[in-house]
């Protein structure tokens, strides 16, 4: 039975601001450290185990991984890290306090850029302080201006299915450390959940989610480890 585990980052300094974040690279906070420490004991304690590793190139992703394997003991795991497993890019939204956009654009508006399925944020404009574009770990890569979480998820599955699924299929345990909206773009997927709801899942940080898939990769059991 090929068997999923999906990890979203601890807290990040941006999620304790309440600040957008997308492709922007912050830390993880003293909370998320713990949280991803955490995340590692409660995997060794209930015998949950992995065989191969994947991340995006953003810290607070990365970092999580590495302090749960290293609770595992398991940091000598293969890991492949790629920019398809990056977190939604929020485009002109990225860096501002959530409830001041909120006060300048009302909430209708902001509930529609973050919860809406296919409609992005305005775009980061040219010259922005949080421009990715000559980010070294981004080189050869057309980095996005905003995205939809539409536009994250046709990012995430090709991916998907050229390197996770394979591995799946083949029998390897695999965990993924991402983020909010990749990890939602997966869920999706796997559980086959609607365009009008995938919006509304909420993804805890630090919480290890066990898929126990099918031959096909269908779903035949999802749950938070915490619960078990």
């Amino acid at each position: 039975m090929p068997q999923l585990i999906l990890l979203r980052h601890g807290q990040s300094q941006w999620n304790l601001e309440n600040r957008f974040t997308g492709w922007w690279d912050v830390d993880v906070t003293e909370k998320g450290v713990a949280e991803a420490r955490e995340a590692g004991r409660l995997m060794k304690e209930k015998g949950i185990d992995a065989d191969l590793c994947f991340t995006s190139l953003q810290t607070r992703a990365v970092k999580t991984l590495n302090l749960a394997l290293e609770e595992m003991d398991r940091m000598w795991l293969p890991v492949e890290k790629d920019y398809r497993l990056n977190e939604r890019h929020y485009g002109g939204l990225t860096g501002l306090n959530k409830q001041e956009t909120r006060d300048k654009h009302g909430d209708e508006q902001v509930h529609i850029w973050r919860r809406s399925f296919d409609t992005p944020p305005p775009p980061m404009e040219a010259g922005s302080e949080y421009e990715m574009q000559d980010d070294p770990r981004y080189a050869g890569i057309t980095v996005p201006r905003a995205e939809s979480l539409k536009d994250t998820i046709e990012r995430v599955l090709p991916y998907w299915n050229a390197r996770i699924a394979p591995e799946l299929k083949k029998g390897t345990r695999v965990l993924i450390s991402a983020h909010g909206n990749s990890l939602r773009a997966l869920v999706k997927h796997l559980s086959n959940i609607p365009d009008d709801e995938i919006t509304s899942l909420e993804i805890p940080t630090g919480q290890p989610i066990i898929y126990n898939l099918d031959d096909d990769l269908g779903e035949i059991e999802r749950y938070y480890l915490s619960e078990r």
